[in-house]
């Protein structure tokens, strides 16, 4: 039985961009992140240590966005990385990332970047 979690919404405040004034006044970013594995076993036992504790995934992702990266194309893939690292039973993941209000010229509402795996 497959399992998708989404985390939905999380926000952040990162300094990520190819700009020094982005490095240095920052950004805000929303995350969204897809995770897919066997959700047999922990729908069976009804308990989270058999379960993908998305409270741990998203607390490890709040963790990894403090490190700054030049493109969002690399913070999406330290990202997949951590996850697949941190969770075996890992089948599949997306993360989207958007920063908000890129500094473009113009107005913008936000710009993303989606990875998959």
């Amino acid at each position: 039985m497959k399992g998708i979690i989404e985390l939905e919404g999380l926000e952040f405040y990162g300094y990520h961009g190819c700009f020094v004034e982005e490095q240095v006044v920052g950004n805000k970013f929303i995350v969204y992140v897809r995770m897919e594995y066997n959700a047999e076993k922990p729908a069976a036992t009804d308990a989270i240590t058999d379960a993908l504790n998305y409270q741990r995934a998203y607390e490890m992702i709040q963790e990894e966005f403090k490190i700054k990266s030049h493109l969002l194309e690399h913070v999406a893939q330290r990202l997949l990385d951590m996850l697949y690292a941190k969770f075996p039973e890992l089948e599949k993941a997306t993360v989207k990332v958007s920063k908000m209000n890129p500094p473009m010229g113009g107005q913008i509402e936000k710009v993303s970047l989606t990875l998959s795996r």
